[in-house]
């Protein structure tokens, strides 16, 4: 249960070597077990700038993620701690805190572009932490959102008219941005504002098509355009500067009376708003899909592509896909074990058996699969489930022809011991041996638990004495010529009846399994139709929201006098209704 995970302390989860970006194994080891939802909350800004006091409030400690009192960053990489969540019973949060950007003791600086998207893509809400105020030297400082578009795809081939970037706001986080030592009165043009209102004025373009103007634009622009979600945090100084090494020593009294109820009230909201990690197609992450993407993320970019969006989930659905087929026909295995009691009287009773634990088993298996592209691993859950329906019935026969077999050598053994033993060579012995024949037949046939193959058990039995009945019909001296004659007649009519009997059952056996194969492939059809459905309900409503975000922001741009800016984003809404999802299911 991922409420049995407790780290009393934070991990490394992705080293930052010189060479390259290393995942720690015994993190991905604890993901693995936590089932639950995870919310991940990321935090990012430049070394030094308290990030790591914050999130060990948000995981309610007041030591652990390493804050250091020297000049130097301490924090390499990214490390994780994941806690049970202080308010939503059944969700386990995940904080990662990331080693400072622009660390002058790293020589190549390439690396915290890679932290930085790896927080924007692994994270639900994203914490940029700065000191100061929202200046031009912030934005600059914040250069890393205006690169995403190189660091990052959302389609692995995006569609025509649309901007590959176009498609971010739709997997990005929650954008936080943590104003620390904040000294200045919250007011815009003398007027009194809230700390959102101070973002927003912050974000306003400038009119001008000059270079400077442009570097001022891009990374307001970029913010606005991936992130609509947007909330903004104002910290005064915790204490006295030379307090500020010893933060985490501090007792609660000697902190800032001011900074405490901040932080109280930006622990408040990220605990209250920040939401469980969610893919496209409302895909809710836990501990293992959290654990994939971090493995196809890091892989990517080690091994010198991009980190595609559309492609981590659809590597994470292909492991996933796997395993909920796994998990289906292991549930139709237990059920068909546990529910069937072998042999059955008829292949019809089996076949009526099977039905409903093959409907249940492809909702096990639709329950824990998503993006099928294709429906490949629904055909492949069908092909095995045929083929394990035949196992269960061929099992089934050969249960019963065990049993038929004991049977048979129980009740006709002594009969078998007569002929040996001569009782029947004498005149009369072969209507003595057809009446002994006939009263064990009889209770043979009134034996229970049989099985399907009682019938042909029982003729295979008698073919395979058909000689003896012959020798002792032959060689009955008291039966005449004719009678022999008509006696061997009766024999092969009765013979002939019996195989006409079994060409019969085969030809029901055939058709029955055809009648089963057809009705298996429209529980198929009526699954795949109502997964489509619901599959198709969110990916509208992902689209819906996609547009509704661009749309306000179009009309922001529009109201400030940026009609470029408007005009492009009404193309990119335009592009997307045009490549609404559409309404056709392709059957298997």
């Amino acid at each position: 249960m991922a409420s049995e995970i407790h780290m009393s302390e934070p991990m490394c989860l992705i080293e930052n070597t010189e060479a390259q970006l290393v995942i720690n194994q015994e993190a991905l080891r604890i993901l693995s077990a936590i089932t639950q939802p995870v919310v991940v909350v990321a935090i990012v800004g430049l070394y030094r700038t308290g990030k790591s006091y914050l999130m060990n409030k948000l995981a309610g400690k007041r030591t652990g993620f390493s804050l250091g009192s020297t000049v130097q960053s301490h924090t390499k990489g990214i490390w994780m701690w994941c806690v049970p969540h202080p308010k939503k019973a059944g969700q386990t949060l995940v904080l990662l805190d990331t080693e400072g950007l622009e660390d002058v003791e790293k020589g190549d600086n390439q690396n915290d572009c890679w932290i930085f998207a790896l927080a924007v893509l692994l994270s639900s809400t994203f914490i940029y932490n700065s000191i100061g105020t929202i200046n031009q030297q912030a934005m600059d400082q914040l250069h890393y959102v205006t690169e995403l578009t190189d660091l990052i795809k959302s389609k692995s081939s995006p569609d025509d008219g649309i901007d590959d970037s176009a498609n971010f706001v739709g997997f990005f986080p929650t954008f936080v941005w943590a104003l620390r030592d904040f000294s200045l009165d919250l007011e815009v043009n003398g007027k009194p504002v809230t700390s959102d209102e101070y973002l927003e004025h912050s974000l306003t373009l400038k009119k001008g098509a000059d270079k400077k103007t442009k570097n001022f634009n891009e990374p307001r622009l970029c913010i606005r355009k991936f992130f609509p979600k947007r909330k903004c945090f104002i910290f005064d100084r915790p204490a006295q500067r030379t307090q500020l090494g010893k933060l985490e020593m501090l007792r609660e009294e000697e902190l800032c009376h001011e900074f405490v109820e901040q932080v109280a009230e930006f622990t408040s909201y990220i605990f209250s708003y920040s939401s469980v990690k969610t893919l496209s197609g409302g895909i809710i992450v836990n501990g293992p899909r959290l654990k994939s993407l971090v493995q196809t993320y890091v892989g990517s970019i080690s091994s010198g592509s991009l980190p595609c969006m559309e492609n981590a989930v659809l590597t994470l659905a292909q492991i996933e896909n796997s395993a909920a087929v796994q998990k289906a026909i292991t549930y139709y295995e237990e059920q068909m074990n546990q529910k069937i009691q072998m042999p059955t009287e008829t292949l019809q009773e089996l076949l009526d058996l099977h039905r409903p634990i093959e409907s249940e088993a492809i909702e096990v298996f639709l329950k824990n699969s998503f993006k099928d592209v294709g429906q490949k691993f629904q055909t492949e859950l069908g092909n095995l489930l045929v083929a394990k329906r035949d196992a269960f019935v061929k099992k089934n026969m050969d249960i019963s022809s065990a049993r038929c077999s004991d049977l048979l050598v129980d009740i006709f053994g002594p009969l078998e011991e007569e002929v040996k033993l001569g009782t029947f060579s004498k005149p009369g012995g072969y209507y003595l041996f057809l009446q002994m024949k006939q009263e064990l037949e009889k209770k043979y046939n009134q034996a229970p638990g049989k099985g399907l193959q009682a019938e042909a058990m029982l003729k295979k039995y008698f073919d395979s004495k058909a000689e003896v009945v012959e020798t002792l019909l032959q060689t009955d001296q008291s039966l005449t010529e004719a009678a022999k004659e008509v006696e061997a007649e009766r024999i092969k009519a009765e013979a002939a009846e019996a195989a006409n009997r079994e060409l019969q059952e085969k030809q029901k056996k055939f058709e029955l399994m055809m009648q089963q194969k057809e009705e298996s492939y429209q529980e198929h059809v009526k699954k795949l139709t109502e997964k489509f459905k619901e599959d198709q309900k969110k990916s509208i409503a992902e689209q819906d929201n996609l547009i509704a975000a661009k749309l306000r922001e179009q009309e922001k741009f529009l109201k400030e006098g940026f009609e470029n800016e408007s005009r492009k984003l009404l193309q990119e809404i335009d592009s997307l209704k045009k490549n609404q999802p559409s309404g056709k299911c392709t059957i298997l």
